[in-house]
């Protein structure tokens, strides 16, 4: 006699790498025969994807694990299981903190989700996983990890559901471990998991790994899947994507995937994030600028511009290196979108520091910028420097960058007035007989870059249609376009 059918809710925090391995527990547990339902309260099991990275983040990760717990007195909600970094991270110490939650469970748990949430309903959850530094699990040497890689649990790679056949098709796409969790007309496909840098701000690499690039096939394979789920843009992610490719032995294998992602069919735009600006090479520019169905797009992770800071955080880099490079992106691609995050406040940051900061911000023009505040996170080298700034000066510091950047990509988008655009339409609405339409340009990325609304002859258009446009205006570093038929 087969078991009843279960369902499970999955709420995903944090970054677009999340949401890929929501959509592969979605699709590991919906293939073991549990329903997927949007709504947490009409579900069995809520599971609540964490993250881990920075302490709002965890607040919030935590914050939606209590609201979940809330359901059992008001839905049909029966159980929450935690996952995610924070999980990952934190394992048995969270669970002892956050009774709320009836599992906490780690990246090794993902392959057998439906059996371990199965156990959750029958009151006999498995224990929670005591963290270790992931980076031990694989090889030092990065050309020793293809074939390791295998006995680690990476989340959002799928590489037991697919089969490479000759060519780079997939011979079993239908067994692909990933199931939609909504109809955007972008998605985020996986290219690697782990880094190997060792920024003393960050934690990420004790608890996501070393780097491990995915296989070329097993990424275009999942790339056609999407296309065939509607999917008209490829928005590449990973912790470093400017290494992707090395622990496979060819340092230059963006420069081969980015064109077979683009020729997909129905693929209209590929978008690579996550470029780590000391390891970007003049080839992979030049490819991205070269390559029909790139987007002129660049998300490269400054962080900060005082070559004594960055030397402090574990960083390369200056001021007038990095305008370098924004120069020769701009040289190939002049309407090219430039977007970093910086961190102030770090450890030792003098006024001069800051002052470096904001005068590359004030040359470099980017289009969009986050400005985050330092804080400490448990286990980097960070937390153990000397120099530390109080976090009520670090706030002022945090505003006072802030308001420059608001300001300068401001005056950034207003420099495209006049520009001819290509957007992709994301949203429809009739407001109260008023047809509202939005989408975004090539140079501006999902959810953070800001987005493009259309006037004029809007009649007809319906999500993930691509229509050309003409800036007219701007609401701060929103553009206002009217459509060219």
């Amino acid at each position: 006699m087969s078991e009843p059918s279960r369902s499970v809710a999955l709420v995903t925090l944090g970054c677009t790498r999340n949401e890929v391995d929501s959509e592969e527990l979605a699709g590991r547990l919906a293939a073991e025969g549990w329903q997927l339902v949007d709504d947490a309260s009409q579900a069995d099991v809520a599971v609540v994807n964490t993250c881990g990275f920075i302490e709002q983040a965890k607040k919030d990760s935590i914050d939606a694990v209590l609201e979940a717990g809330q359901l059992r007195e008001t839905g049909r909600t029966q159980a929450v299981v935690a996952v995610g970094c924070l999980a990952e991270r934190y394992g048995r110490e969270l669970a002892e903190e956050l009774p709320e939650a009836d599992a906490v469970l780690g990246f090794d748990s993902y392959r057998d989700m439906s059996s371990h949430l199965r156990a959750v309903l029958d009151g006999h959850p498995p224990e929670a996983h005591v963290p270790g530094d992931r980076r031990t699990l694989l090889p030092l040497a990065p050309l020793q990890r293809a074939d390791a890689a295998a006995a680690v649990a990476l989340p959002g790679h799928g590489d037991d559901g697919i089969s490479a056949a000759p060519g780079g098709d997939s011979a079993a796409v239908r067994d692909l471990p990933r199931a939609r969790l909504d109809d955007r007309p972008w998605a985020p496909l996986k290219i690697a998991s782990g880094c190997d840098r060792r920024c003393a701000y960050c934690a990420i690499p004790t608890f996501r790994g070393s780097f491990v690039s995915r296989r070329p096939t097993d990424v275009i394979a999942e790339g056609r899947w999407l296309a065939q789920q509607g999917v008209r843009e490829l928005f590449l992610v990973s912790e470093n994507s400017t290494s992707y490719g090395k622990d496979l032995g060819e340092l230059d294998l963006m420069q081969a995937l980015m064109p077979q992602l683009a020729q997909i069919e129905g693929v209209e735009r590929v978008r690579v994030s996550y470029l780590q600006p000391a390891e970007i090479r003049p080839g992979l520019l030049e490819a991205m600028a070269a390559t029909p169905g790139v987007m002129p797009w660049y998300d490269i992770s400054f962080q900060h511009s005082s070559p004594t800071l960055l030397r402090r955080m574990r960083r390369f880099g200056s001021t007038q290196a990095f305008l370098e490079l924004v120069e020769g992106i701009r040289e190939r691609q002049p309407e090219a979108g430039i977007r970093s995050n910086v961190i102030v406040g770090f450890p030792g940051e003098s006024e001069d520091d800051l002052a470096e900061l904001e005068r590359f911000l004030v040359a470099a023009r980017l289009d969009v910028v986050g400005v985050f505040g330092y804080s400490d996170e448990d286990g980097t080298e960070g937390e153990r420097l000397d120099g530390k700034i109080d976090p009520d000066v670090v706030a002022e510091r945090v505003e006072r960058v802030r308001t420059l950047v608001d300001e300068l990509s401001a005056q950034r988008a207003e420099e495209r007035i006049g520009q001819h655009v290509r957007v992709l339409v994301e949203q429809v609405e009739d407001e109260d007989g008023h047809l509202e339409v939005v989408g975004r340009a090539e140079h501006q990325g999902p959810d953070v870059d800001g987005e493009t609304i259309l006037l004029g002859e809007v009649e007809g258009l319906a999500v993930g249609d691509l229509v050309d446009a003409v800036v007219e205006g701007t609401e701060g570093i929103d553009l206002v376009a009217r459509v060219r038929r």
